[in-house]
């Protein structure tokens, strides 16, 4: 595996990070040890997850992987808050009481004093911006985060939040800003990859597979046991299951072939060399498939292949 810089921080993260939303809830405790395994073998180490993923257990099942095989020092350590969990679902909410509570929450599951990256999981409207970034800012100060970062934020509010920080006497920085990128979803590159560019933030893109569609699992169907025929799920999938993201996903399997390697490795590959990528997180469901899309670390895309899907996919810019 190879690291990179987060951004201009010192902190340095593998280029392929382990997503964990779906443990506690599709992925159980031996699949997620499995997945860990996986991925420390591979050489990785930035490991996302969330306050609000499954409610809280992705991160005890993360946590108890944690101790089970002493591996927090190897390991840099990535959630996120901003979510309150509500009957039938959540809401947004940024405020310095939700933020800090979930924080010391996120602390006791993953039994650990700090995590080495802490993120705003969304802007939120209703609380005004600097009470948020100000948070940020106590985290750090009181040891229960080394760097922080957004997620989900647009291009004005990228920039926003970190002119505001930066102005500050600490001139806190922004590390990072989590969001969705793949080659099915580049509208980011119109103003979140520029103010990441420019105030030097390292990109952690999610679902770097477009949701999945472009492993090409999806182009003879919808298999019974894949997230497109779950029940709720098929809503996050189902958008990019279209003829128009077809020809993309076309694309990316002859490049493939061509190329004598799987689909995903392709995308991965095409994502990760993107300016201010530092890390695409992998979520899978199995260890099987992560091993599959680890294996991307050693696809190298010829320049007339990435110039070729840039073309197909420059619509989703």
């Amino acid at each position: 595996m190879q690291y990179r810089r987060l951004g201009r921080t010192g902190l340095e993260v593998s280029r392929l990070g382990l997503g964990t939303m779906q443990w506690g809830e599709a992925v159980d405790e031996h699949e997620a040890n499995e997945q860990l395994t996986a991925f420390r073998d591979a050489g990785g180490t930035l490991v996302d997850t969330a306050a609000s993923y499954s409610f809280g257990a992705s991160e005890r099942a993360l946590g108890a992987l944690i101790a089970k095989n002493d591996c927090r020092e190897q390991i840099v350590l990535a959630s996120k808050a901003g979510f309150r969990a509500l009957e039938g679902g959540t809401r947004r909410d940024a405020s310095r009481r939700t933020m800090l509570r979930q924080l010391d929450e996120s602390l006791e599951r993953l039994g650990t004093d700090h995590l080495d990256l802490w993120q705003v999981h969304v802007w939120d409207d209703a609380v005004p911006v600097e009470e948020t970034l100000a948070t940020l800012e106590h985290a750090v100060r009181t040891g229960r985060t080394r760097y922080v970062g957004i997620s989900n934020y647009a291009g004005w509010q990228t920039a926003h939040a970190y002119t505001w920080l930066d102005s500050r006497a600490d001139a806190l920085q922004l590390a990072s800003t989590q969001v969705e990128y793949s080659l099915v979803s580049r509208d980011v590159e119109t103003e979140v990859v520029p103010a990441a560019v420019a105030f030097g933030m390292g990109i952690l893109a999610w679902s770097p597979l477009g949701r999945g569609v472009l492993t090409g699992k999806y182009r003879g169907g919808i298999p019974v046991d894949s997230r497109a025929a779950t029940s709720g799920v098929d809503r996050f999938v189902g958008p990019y299951l279209t003829t128009e993201f077809g020809s993309i996903v076309e694309a990316v399997a002859r490049a493939a072939e061509g190329l004598g390697v799987e689909s995903s490795h392709v995308a991965l590959a095409w994502l990760r060399d993107r300016p201010a990528v530092a890390a695409a997180i992998l979520g899978a469901r199995t260890a099987h498939q992560l091993r599959q899309s680890l294996a991307s670390e050693d696809v190298d895309i010829p320049a007339e292949i990435v110039q070729a899907l840039d073309d197909v996919s420059e619509a989703h810019r």
